[in-house]
């Protein structure tokens, strides 16, 4: 997904309420807490907290005879006995027997059961109903609980899925002020923002172009690299139209189970045409939108499915149907022919890097809200960070604040934001990566070859900075930028640009006698460098101007894989690449060899400070009669 050229919040997810999922675990703890709550509740009740004594029934039937009883209350099978005296004792009788004959049995005379008051209660209602068949109850009542959370379960999950195929967009209304964009907030992309606003006219005043007879293009597809805004873009134009903006990403589409993709399509365009005019947008639709039958996806045709569902969808439009198609990928290679073809995605929006001028003003828009000391230069930070995407300057800006806040200062400073971009670029410093005195000298030596090339070959950028604290993967680095914006680059520079990753490999060999594993990043840059100039742009006199490979490295013809050119062609190919790599080789010994003596001072410069400046470095150039890249020359 792209990164945006302005640091805007996360969108919010107000389109669609997301409910709360409740856990079984905690309605099985809730169903017991009631329940025991209720088992209290009926303690509480039931009894009054007094422990009355109990006595047998002949023990109470002693008693009568003896005319210790005043009353006797029976309720049932409880008995309440009130002695001479007062006390109160409790008995238990049998439930379907009267007392008289219980008492009988026992030896209790006619006679004296006259002399004592019995009381007999008729219990009825409801406290008795609810007294005597609360254990029952409150059992029916925690089953029914319990089963009933039970079936918010099932029913949860029987909802999910039914909707299992729903889309998963998540939409931005247009009266939503915190994550509204519009083209103010977008630096660069002038041709891109032009081309776009046509959308916009359409969406505001159809009318015009309807009356007219025209019909604006119902997909347009956003291509560029990584970073470039191709989403912060798409956002801005439902801001300036002010429509509803329906956002997910290609791969949210794809689900293990055929048919749920194509389900979610259906879906998305029934919400986007209910809420017309609308933008759906797309993120990363190669990952649906690749080209059908090339083997990609395996056995699973859910991908193709989704993406004929697309097809129809798209093709199925009315004119006076106000719903946009935005699309975006870094890879429109890979597209299948029918998605990009007049009448779905037929409008193609490039987004390049941003240049110079285009970069401070991307630049301006991240240190908005960032404190800035005086001495700040967005300009010279811009001519610093050539092929620097959106993306890449949002992170040089977080981090030059992260480096202010590290040390404890309010304000960003012009070298907070020169130490950022190395970071962003090589990686942090790993200062903890101590290196032996022989190492430190190798790695000297090593950087300190690649500088002295760098400078004196002429189609060679001009190196900015020398270094051989270690960052990122690399032991030390030779930082070189170009004098101005270019957008080609010729054979020439090309063979001075590997002449000068080969100046370390060269430098070691000279004046070691041996070589490391420190040049083998150089190698490989230097190797795929030739190899394109052999098979990409037709920059070798023995193979000449053809193409062997596209531009994303993969054969141009034949159909099996692996299978890239005859065996003959790529026997000249590796010799072609060979060639270039020696000759790049002489030159770098070559000048080594002529400057030896400049290039040994740097390398001892370097063994003393670690890093060198671009001032520094070009005193000592001077001093050994080096002449320094200008403009001027290279413009001439």
């Amino acid at each position: 997904m792209d990164f945006n050229f302005l640091n805007q919040k996360e969108p919010q997810n107000k389109g669609k309420k997301t409910p709360k999922k409740t856990k079984f675990g905690a309605n099985i703890a809730g169903a017991l807490l009631f329940f025991m709550l209720i088992t209290a509740l009926y303690l509480i009740v039931s009894g009054d907290g007094k422990v009355t004594p109990q006595v047998s029934i002949s023990e109470l039937a002693n008693s009568i005879v003896a005319g210790e009883i005043k009353t006797v209350v029976v309720e049932g099978d409880r008995l309440t006995i009130t002695y001479q005296n007062d006390e109160v004792k409790e008995s238990k009788k049998e439930v379907n027997s009267p007392l008289s004959q219980t008492l009988s049995d026992y030896g209790v005379t006619a006679s004296a059961l006259a002399k004592t008051d019995i009381q007999i209660k008729d219990e009825s209602g409801f406290m008795y109903f609810l007294l005597n068949n609360l254990s029952l109850l409150l059992t029916i009542v925690f089953i029914v609980f319990f089963f009933w959370y039970l079936s918010r379960q099932v029913k949860g999950a029987g909802m999910q899925a039914f909707t299992f195929g729903q889309s998963k967009a998540r939409i931005t209304n247009p009266d939503d002020k915190v994550n509204k964009v519009t083209f103010k907030d977008v630096a660069g992309c002038k041709e891109a923002k032009e081309e776009l606003k046509e959308i916009v006219d359409f969406l505001k005043s159809p009318k015009k172009f309807l009356d007219i007879g025209a019909r604006i293009p119902k997909g347009v597809i956003l291509t560029g690299a990584p970073g470039t805004g191709k989403t912060l873009l798409a956002r801005a134009v439902a801001g300036e139209a002010s429509v509803p903006f329906f956002h997910l990403s290609g791969s949210e589409f794809v689900e293990m189970f055929v048919g749920v993709g194509a389900s979610r399509v259906r879906d998305l365009f029934k919400m986007a045409k209910k809420a017309a005019p609308a933008i759906i947008f797309v993120d990363e639709i190669d990952a649906i939108g690749r080209t059908r039958g090339g083997g990609f996806g395996g056995g699973n045709d859910e991908r193709e499915q989704t993406l004929n569902q697309i097809l129809v969808e798209m093709d199925g439009f009315e004119p006076n149907d106000k719903v946009i198609v935005m699309a975006a990928t870094n890879r429109p290679d890979v597209l299948d022919p029918a998605l990009i073809r007049p009448g779905r995605f037929d409008r193609k929006v490039i987004l390049d890097l941003p240049d110079r001028a285009d970069r401070e003003e991307i630049l301006k828009i991240h240190a908005f809200k960032k404190p800035l000391a005086e001495d700040i230069n967005l300009k010279l930070v811009a001519e610093r960070t050539p092929g620097f995407s959106g993306a890449d300057l949002y992170s040089l800006m977080n981090e030059g604040a992260i480096l202010a806040a590290r040390e404890n200062r309010k304000k960003v400073f012009q070298f907070d934001l020169i130490r950022a971009i190395e970071k962003v670029m090589l990686g942090p410093e790993r200062k903890s990566h101590l290196l032996s005195k022989k190492e430190k000298e190798i790695t000297a030596y090593h950087e300190a070859g690649h500088a002295i090339v760098a400078s004196v070959l002429p189609y060679a950028d001009p190196v900015h900075k020398v270094s051989i604290i270690a960052r990122g993967n690399a032991g030390g680095y030779t930082l070189k930028l170009p004098l101005e914006e270019r957008r080609l680059q010729s054979k020439k520079e090309f063979i001075d640009d590997i002449a000068m990753s080969l100046g370390g490999y060269v430098a070691e060999q000279m004046i070691f006698g041996d070589i490391t594993t420190g040049p083998s990043s150089d190698l490989q840059v230097a190797t795929n460098l030739a190899r394109a100039m052999v098979t990409r742009w037709g920059m070798s006199d023995v193979i000449g101007p053809i193409a062997l490979v596209d531009s994303g490295g993969r054969p141009q013809y034949g159909e099996i894989a692996g299978k890239e050119f005859s065996e003959t062609v790529s026997t000249k190919v590796d010799g072609e690449v060979s060639r270039i790599i020696d000759d790049g080789l002489k030159t770098a010994q070559k000048v080594l060899a002529e400057h030896k003596k400049a290039f040994t001072a740097i390398a001892l410069k370097l063994i003393e400070v670690e890093t060198l400046e671009q001032e520094e470095y070009e005193k000592i150039l001077t001093a050994y009669g080096i002449l320094l890249k200008r403009k001027e020359e290279i413009k001439a």
